[in-house]
């Protein structure tokens, strides 16, 4: 199936690396015009020149930090002062790692501004151009521990929850202007995010990192860690027309991870 997203503008969040930046690429291997939106400038300004042009796209950046709100308020409304989208995809770095007892009140406000917060403002602005339009995608990255958590990412665990039943209610609201938000709930996938996650476990258990990462790859039925481009063909895939019909779902990327329904 070809999926063509030409004439398109596309706002990806957490798109310097990762699971954002491949799902910058695809969206642009499809023919949306992609706008980056990360912290990191170097990283953006060589991921924008090395995007696809060939079916007369334009894209760039916008430097952003989701975890000062304030500053990504200020950022994001310029933005869309001069910009309008037609796909937007909610996605940010992760909250520390820590258990619930671990955690100071502070850290969960932290994690409510970054993961939440944003989120919901980024949207209402999208919002605009496309009830006007009559189109839109919206998708939330957010994880299976939203179904089963892991007592190491509290944080994640709440926030992401949060989130994913904003989503549902508001794709309920939406739905009548032919504009659907579907949230995608991550398994283990092969980041700079997941390697960092094994590191801090490995020390917190004093075992060598592969130890780590062989017994997380031995949790997955597929007895492997996903590719981020694979993560990036099912997003590419709700946010084209062929996914018209598809919206207020919770979509599990894992290898057959979760166990639950």
């Amino acid at each position: 199936m070809e999926i063509l997203l030409e004439g398109k503008n596309a706002l990806v969040g957490g798109s310097s690396k990762g699971i954002g930046r491949a799902i910058a690429e695809r969206l642009a291997a499809s023919g949306a015009n992609v706008t980056l939106m990360s912290r990191s400038e170097p990283a953006m300004a060589q991921i924008v020149a090395s995007l696809p042009t060939d079916k007369g796209q334009s894209h760039g950046y916008l430097v952003v930090n989701f975890s000062d709100f304030p500053s990504f308020k200020t950022q994001i409304d310029a933005f869309f002062a001069q910009n309008s989208i037609d796909i937007l995809i909610n996605n940010t770095q992760g909250p520390s790692a820590g258990s619930a007892l671990e955690k100071e009140i502070e850290e969960y406000q932290t994690a409510f501004d970054l993961l939440f917060k944003c989120a919901v403002y980024t949207s209402g602005l999208a919002l605009n151009s496309m009830q006007k339009n009559s189109w839109g995608r919206i998708i939330n990255i957010a994880s299976i521990t939203v179904r089963e958590p892991l007592n190491y990412l509290a944080l994640s665990n709440s926030m992401r929850s949060a989130l994913v039943s904003w989503g549902k209610s508001l794709a309920i609201d939406i739905a009548k202007d032919n504009i659907t938000l579907n949230s995608i709930l991550s398994g283990y996938f092969d980041t700079e995010r997941l390697a960092k996650l094994c590191t801090q476990k490995a020390a917190k258990l004093n075992v060598p990192v592969e130890q780590v990462r062989a017994e997380m790859e031995a949790q997955v039925p597929m007895q492997r860690i996903g590719d981020p481009e694979e993560y990036a063909n099912l997003v590419c895939f709700l946010a084209s027309q062929q996914a018209s019909y598809i919206t207020g779902t919770s979509i599990p990327i894992d290898g057959g991870l979760l166990k639950s329904f």
